[in-house]
């Protein structure tokens, strides 16, 4: 009896029959993550369309909005306490695999899927990569390409320099070639979380029912030990809508082209990080920007064409590297670009009454073993105004937001 019951646990197990566990390789799960408590205080409002989860994630400041007496009611202050980017991940090692070493990647996060699921467990990355001598295959969800995992913000707010930066993850199948002086990277994406906006609100099926996936080529150049450069292209096409009010069949879609660069400076003091991006239908990525209808055949059909509104974003990211007391600077720049054709219908983005963005967020950090506690001045500041029918806005006021953030990292 004894015997058939540790004939079912190593059933159970995996562990094959007639050969100790010792002698296998040495794969599993190795778990890691970080409790991170956010308390911050803002001096003007901002809603869930200019943010994320009560404001965790934030963007940028609302509109003026005057009551009665000629007041803005937005120009009051808020406070809150989050711990919703508390977060768990674990490191898979697994033996090799068609001649490749593989590994994997999960994690996750309590930040929820919507507003209503605040708290909520919500997948972040979940990955298998597998790795030859001069290639690399990655499938699963992870970082959207125009995020450089490598040179990113190093904010202490969670939008991490969104919406000056890409900031998305996507499921993917990401091809990597290495030859020695450089890599180069292509990556097909679907949307899930970051979506792109229609006729029925943010949805992936824009993307799914346009039949092909989202495209993007990059490339790595590393010139030396401190200095690294990336740039790539990236293309998307969506399908707004199958049929039109009037319940006819359209096979209207517009495509969206971006291009960016990064480049990360690092020595032994400080690292510095600087980005440029030009965007055009940016919202899925957390910037502004969008597309707009610019035509409609006949009041019979009512078939749509569109036209792209184009957004450029410029940061740059300056931190010291002291392993107690850590020092940063975060400087963003958005700029609407407008669109190439007339907008003659419904506009669908994000910040779409925007002229350009700008902010600077002053931090340090202070870590002491696992426990780090952290502080950063957050100021953004809004051109409000009227878009035009070239997709530009006229007629601006600045309106802005202080943000005074204090947090605890505590990791494991």
């Amino acid at each position: 009896m004894k015997r058939i019951v540790v004939m079912l646990l190593c059933i159970v197990s995996g562990i094959p029959l007639g050969r100790s566990q010792e002698a296998d390789p040495v794969w599993g799960i190795k778990f890691s993550g970080f409790v991170k408590t956010d308390f911050f205080y803002d001096t003007r409002q901002s809603s869930a369309s200019n943010g994320l989860r009560e404001g965790h994630f934030y963007l940028y400041p609302d509109n003026v909005l005057y009551d009665e007496a000629g007041k803005d009611i937005n120009a009051n202050p808020s406070f809150h306490i989050l711990g919703i980017q508390t977060r768990i991940k674990g490191d898979i090692s697994g033996p090799d695999a068609f001649g490749a070493k593989t590994s994997g990647v999960i994690e996750a996060e309590f930040f929820g899927t919507g507003e209503s699921d605040i708290n909520g467990f919500r997948l972040r990355h979940a990955l298998v990569k597998l790795d030859w001598t001069k290639t690399s295959l990655t499938l699963g969800q992870s970082w959207h390409p125009m995020f450089i995992p490598e040179s990113f913000p190093g904010t202490v707010s969670f939008n991490t320099g969104a919406p000056f930066t890409p900031f998305s993850r996507n499921p993917q199948a990401k091809l990597t070639l290495n030859p020695g002086f450089a890599s180069f990277s292509l990556t097909a994406y679907s949307q899930r979380d970051f979506t792109s906006p229609g006729p029925d609100g943010n949805s992936s099926k824009y993307l799914r029912n346009s039949a092909i996936p989202g495209l993007n080529i990059s490339m790595r150049v590393p010139a030396g030990e401190s200095l690294t450069a990336w740039a790539g292209v990236d293309y998307k096409r969506i399908r707004p809508e199958l049929r039109t009010a009037t319940n006819i069949e359209t096979g209207s879609t517009i495509g969206s082209l971006a291009a960016y660069g990064n480049i990360r400076i690092k020595s032994s003091p400080i690292t510095l990080s600087v980005m440029g991006v030009y965007a055009q239908n940016a919202t899925d990525l957390m910037m502004i920007g969008g597309y707009a209808v610019s035509g409609i055949s006949d009041g019979v059909t009512e078939i749509k064409t569109y036209t792209n509104l184009n957004t450029l974003g410029v940061w740059a990211d300056l931190t010291t590297n002291g392993r107690r007391v850590a020092f940063g600077l975060f400087t963003g720049y958005s700029k609407n670009l407008g669109s190439a054709d007339l907008i003659k219908g419904a506009v669908y983005g994000r910040g779409n009454n925007i002229d350009y963005l700008f902010r600077v967020a002053p931090r340090i950090t202070v870590t002491e073993g696992r426990l780090s506690f952290a502080a950063e001045v957050e100021r953004t500041r809004a051109a409000y105004g009227t878009m035009q029918d070239n997709g530009r806005v006229d007629n601006t006021g600045n309106v802005c937001n202080m943000r005074i953030l204090l947090s605890t990292i505590y990791r494991f």
